[in-house]
Parts: structure tokens; sequence; C-alpha cells
């Protein structure tokens, strides 16, 4: 009792010294330069800030006094944050490149009488240059949708994600769309999507009984992760630089075998640029939470608390346009590609996912009473339609050519989409589907049964009725979908739009079996009934699995982006985006071609870049090694694997020089089938010749330069 007492003691000794400034100076800083909802309240009269909500909730045109005043708000917010300049920063279909354009706060005086009138800084501008602004279309990713003769394309902000002050300039968030109305960018089509699921999900919703709902939203946690390499190492290698990816490289004989990577201690170096990452990141909003190593050396991972699925993506982007700053002061190159270093652990961004209603549901969480737990039913049927329907969808919204190299390679899901609820879950729902009751499911994410672990000095642990199986695409976390197939290196807007789209789907069947004379729970009951081969609780790496899936299940496997690619470009999935207004037929096919000929240009890339290593620096270099051995025994296979390496490099040069030019699709279809086999005999030759040339003559920095030496600093 006298130790415990004195223990107590000293706890309140400790607790004293952490005063409520040090607190407020740690946290002082949070959104402290985003022009949010509570910053717009403080700024703006009663009047001004109700018709920003109105033309928010309903899309009508805001008073133009009162959009000035806005206006008026948002630069005087930016000013006093230093900003001298604004930008509509938007969101082409080119990955997580945004599109941003500087304009000064600066003007003519149109007061003065004088012919040539004098320029004034800190310009009060109104809402129609503020909120808008005009482009040049064509030079962006559009599949045709615009042309250099048919050129125009407008910014506007999107009102539901806030501004923000980075560096000298204040930060718009908006649209893309063309002068047509077509959509040129990620954002357009996600914000449609959240508009669907919406409407979809409130009718749903009062089909269940919630009839004081108005409103659902879609919202979504990334978790990012990333690799750093030092940046003098990374400029030394071309494919890192010209796309992320080392296409040549032999794995060391230390990397994740070990398994002491992963939540180990963040070295000196690393926590620097972390410490730093976290501050600027929470000034401008973003709510990281959670920074931690990786299963890979030099690979690490961040996640914020989630927040609306349009604004978590427009964060994202502005999360890894700051790790690059961030880490280019701290010398660290930060690669976000899925998979620059072969046999290593690669690259995702885990999108965990939900849908909450204006009333304070979580829709995905089973809930206390009947009715709740009726609705987390619906809503998962919802989910198993729309997946179980457009497989392709999902594939085609996770995939590129990086992504094809990370997925089902026993280190993310495979290419097979399935979605898995648990054990008890998927026992509950296939009940159900035979008439058994909607209710009466009651897991969650912890405390739903005790962990035992035999140790008096440790508290109960209360466990999750679900286990958690990292080998699925879909999984439920207990109170969300953990889309886990997203690539590191991928906007989230696409793969949001897709599953806000098809569960919108499945919730819009739902309504139309109860609209056809069904009952609400037999409608549910026949959706998780049709659509009860998506569900798969067991090892999704294993060959039994991709039998079973493919041939008694009949779900299709998209092996690469190209095969979901020609699946996507169908009139079903046409119909499913048109009907729910986020996608034009027109609009659709320029996605796909955009898509394709990303796919075949990133594969160029590469390919034009190993040849360029491999014929300027590491056949050189073979041939100086063999030089070393002349006239002895010493050197082994060298003079023949040296050799392959030469005839497979000529070969992958003639295939590279061989490829079509007669559209997208059958540049992408020419990469897959021929450029990556060339390019894989060649890496496969000179990784083997890696192991046999003298260091001091190989001409790139190593694996193992690259990955481990920096962590020693």
């Amino acid at each position: 009792t006298t130790c415990f007492r004195h223990f107590l003691l000293q706890l309140c000794v400790m607790s004293s010294l952490v005063s409520s400034e040090s607190i407020n100076s740690a946290f002082g800083v949070l959104g402290v330069n985003r022009f949010d909802d509570d910053a717009m309240e403080k700024a703006l009269d009663a009047a001004t800030y109700r018709d920003f909500h109105e033309t928010l909730k309903t899309g009508k045109e805001m008073p133009k006094k009162s959009a000035d005043k806005l206006a008026h708000a948002m630069i005087k917010f930016a000013l006093e944050r230093g900003a001298s300049n604004f930008s509509h920063v938007f969101y082409p279909i080119r990955g997580m490149k945004a599109g941003t354009k500087l304009d000064a706060f600066i003007d003519l005086d149109f007061s003065s009488k004088k012919p040539l009138k004098p320029a004034v800084g800190a310009s009060y501008r109104g809402a129609d240059a503020l909120f808008m602004a005009e482009t040049d279309g064509s030079s962006f990713p559009n599949g045709g949708l615009r042309a250099t003769r048919t050129a125009a394309a407008y910014m506007q902000w999107d009102k539901s994600s806030p501004p923000f002050v980075k560096g000298d300039t204040l930060f718009i968030p908006s649209i893309f769309i063309g002068w047509n109305g077509h959509m040129l960018d990620y954002k357009t089509p996600l914000l449609r999507s959240q508009k669907a699921i919406s409407v979809e999900g409130t009718k749903l919703l009062h089909n269940l009984g919630f009839t004081d709902v108005t409103q659902v939203y879609a919202n979504v946690g990334w978790e990012q992760e990333f690799f750093v390499v030092p940046t003098e190492l990374f400029k030394k290698r071309p494919d890192l630089v010209n796309g992320a990816r080392t296409v040549i490289g032999a794995t060391p004989p230390k990397n994740q075998q070990l398994s002491d990577c992963y939540f180990s201690p963040l070295s000196n170096r690393i926590r620097g640029f972390s410490e730093e990452l976290q501050a600027a990141l929470w000034k401008v909003g973003i709510n990281v939470s959670v920074f931690h190593n990786e299963v890979a050396p030099s690979q690490h991972e961040l996640s914020p608390i989630f927040a609306l699925t349009n604004v978590a993506a427009d964060q994202n982007i502005l999360c890894t346009e700051i790790m690059l700053d961030l880490g280019a002061k701290h010398g660290l190159a930060v690669i976000f590609h899925e998979k620059p270093f072969a046999n290593i652990n690669g690259t995702g961004k885990h999108a965990n996912w939900g849908l909450n209603s204006d009333t304070g549901m979580n829709l995905f969480v089973p809930g206390k009473t009947p009715e709740a737990q009726k609705s987390f039913v619906a809503f998962t049927a919802a989910l198993m339609h729309g997946v179980k329907n457009y497989q392709e969808v999902i594939r085609t919204a996770v995939g590129s050519h990086g992504n094809d190299f990370r997925l089902g390679g026993h280190e993310a899901p495979p290419a097979i989409i399935s979605m898995y609820p648990g054990k008890s879950l998927e026992a509950h729902l296939m009940a159900a589907a035979e008439g058994g009751p909607l209710d009466g499911y009651t897991g969650g994410r912890y405390g739903d049964r005790d962990v035992e672990t035999n140790v008096n000095e440790v508290g109960v642990i209360g466990g999750a009725k679900e286990d958690r199986n990292r080998t699925a695409p879909l999984p439920w976390c207990g109170n969300r979908w953990e889309l886990r197939a997203v690539g590191g290196n991928a906007n989230i807007s696409l793969p949001m739009t897709a599953i806000n789209t098809l569960i919108a789907e499945g919730a819009s069947h739902i309504n139309e079996l109860v609209a056809n004379g069904k009952t609400i729970d037999d409608a549910v009951r026949t959706t998780i009934k049709e659509n009860a081969s998506i569900v798969f609780t067991g090892n999704g790496y294993s060959a039994e699995w991709h039998k079973e899936a493919v041939e008694d299940r009949k779900l299709k496997n998209l092996v690469t982006t190209v095969d979901a690619l020609d699946e996507f470009a169908s009139p079903a999935v046409a119909k499913l985006f048109s009907k729910h207004g986020v996608f034009s037929e027109e609009e659709l096919n320029a996605l796909t071609e955009i898509l394709y000929e990303r796919y075949a240009e990133d594969m160029n890339i590469e390919a034009l870049t190993m040849l360029n290593m491999i014929n300027k620096g590491v056949i050189p270099a073979c041939g100086k090694d063999l030089k070393t051995y002349a006239g002895t025994e010493l050197g082994g296979d060298r003079a023949q694997v040296y050799s392959t390496l030469m005839k497979n490099t000529q070969a992958l040069k003639a295939v590279v020089e061989g490829a079509p030019s007669d559209g997208a699709k059958a540049a992408a279809h020419y990469a897959k089938e021929k450029v990556k086999p060339a390019m894989d005999a060649v890496r496969t030759a000179h990784d083997e010749a890696e192991g046999l040339i003298e260091s001091s003559l190989y001409p790139f920095p190593t694996y193992e330069e690259m990955l481990l030496l920096h962590h020693l600093d």
C-alpha cells in the first residue's frame, strides 16, 4: 500500500509539470491554416454563413452579395497568414499530380484616373475571381474530350472541401470540367458518386423506417505507405528518377525476412522527418494520427483520421506533396510507387471506407437495436450486390501498371475481388438469406469476446467477434469496409467513386424490389442470396481459392489492369455509371482511353530507361569486369551470364521498336504481352550479373545501399 501511494504521489508531481501551455503549443497548430467551417463561421455574419450552407446543400447559386462577403473573408484569412497568391488546385486524371496555377493578390488601381494605372497589393477580389478560373483543358489527359481547337475548361471551388494556406498561397480545391460539361478530373465524378449514394442510401433508410434521414455521407480514412531513400542515391538511379521503380536490382542478403522492421523504433533521420511532417500536416487540417515503420526496410506508413471521401482525396494529394518537400529538406527522396523494389514488400494505400447518415448513424456498425442491426445488414447486402455484379469496376479503379506488380503477391489482396465479413457475420448473412431474421448480429470492432492471456498484470482484452483477414480485397473491420487493393501511388478518388457508385446501385436494387412489392426484409434476403458468392472468409492467397473463385463461383480473375480495362469498357458498366449520373458514356470511354494510354506509357518509359541503364552502365561494367579475369580460370561463368544479358537487352530493344501505333488499347496490350516479358528476361539476367560484377565497377546504387545504410545515421 505504501509503495502504491508513493507511485500515485510521483504521478501527481509529474502531471503537474505538464502545463496547459505546453499542451496548447503542441496541438494549437491543428487546422490553423485551413479555412474550415469553424473559421468560416467566425469570419461571416449569420446570414452569409446560412447562405453558404444552403448552396452547399441544394447546389443553388449563392447570392452575389453573400458570395463576395465570403470571398473577402477567405482573402483576409489568407493575407493574415502571409499569403500573396491564390490557386485553384485541381486533380487531372494523371495519378497523384495535382494541377495548380498561382495568381497574385494584386490588381490595378481602377480608381486612378491615370492612363497607366498603378498596381495595388492585397487586392480583395470578388467571388467571380476567387471561386472560378479558366484554363486550357486540351493539355491534360482527356481521352478526346478536349482538343487544341476546343480547349476551354474551368476550375470551380468544391465548397465542401476547405481552402488552406501553404507557404505564400491560398489553395482552393476545385473541380476541373470542360466547356461542354465533361469531367476532366477525378473530383467531378467523385462528387457525383457521393450524390448518388446519398440519394439511394436515403431512400433505403426510409424503406427501413428511418424517415428522418435526409442525407448519407461517404467517408474514408486512407493509410499511406511509402519508401524513403537518400536523395543523393535516388538521383543516381535513372529508373527511380524516371518512374519511381527500380527496373533492375538484386535483392540484398538481408531485407525483410527477419520481420524486424515492422513497428520497430524510428531511426534518427526518419524521426526528424516525421516530427516536422506531423506539424506541417496538422497546420493545413490533415489530422494525421499514426506513423510507423512498415514491413520492409526504409518503408513507412502514416494515416489521418477519416474525412468525407472528396476531402480525404484532396488531403491525400496535399499530404504527399508536403512529404516530398520535407523529404528533400531532410535529404530523403519519398517514393509512393507500388513496387519500387523487387522481392520486397510493396506499397499500398488501404482505404477505410464507410457511410454515415446526417442523423448520426454509422451504417456499417450493427448497433444495439433491432432496427440498427437490420439497417447494417441491408447496407451490407447492397454492397454485396454492387461488388458482385461489377467486379471489373473495382479492379479497374485500383488498377495501374505499378499496382499489377503488387496485387496477389502475398503482400496484397489478389486480383480476384471478394468481400470478407468474418465467419460469424457470414453465417448470420447466409441464415438471413434462407429466411432468418436480419437483426441479431451484434459484432463490432472491440469488446465482443474476451481474449484470454493468463496474465494477471494486464486488464481484460475485449477482442472483436471477427478476425482480421489481410488476404481479402474488401474486409469488414467492425465499423467500416477496408479496400486494401488501392495502390500507394493512386489518387483514391477513382476507387472511392467506384465503391460509392456500387453501393448506390446495390441500394437502388433493394429499393426497386420494395417498389415492386417485396417487403424490405425479403428484398434484403433476396439480395444476399443472389450475391452470396462474393463472400469469402478463407485464405485469399491460396491456389485453392483461385480455382474455386473462377471455376465454381464464376468470379473474375482480372490479373492485369489491361484485363480489367477490357471488361470495364462494356455497355453494362456504361449503363451503371450513366444511371447514377457519375459518368456519361462519352466520359467513360474517355476515362478508359486515358487508363489504357497511361499503362502503355508507364511501361514504355521503364523499358527505355532499362535499355539506357544496361547499355550505358551495366554492359560497360561487365566488359571491364571480364578483363580482370583475362587469361585466368577465375572468371567462372561470367562470360556466359554477361552474354545472356546482352542478348536479352537486344531482344528488348527490338520489342520496344516494334510497338504498334494504332491506339491506346493496342499499345497497352502490346506492353502487357510483349514488352513486360522482354523486360522480365533482362531483369533476371541483370540481377544475376549484378552478383558477379566487381563492386567498384557496378554503376548504380544497390538495394543494400539505398534501403539499409541511412538507418545508421
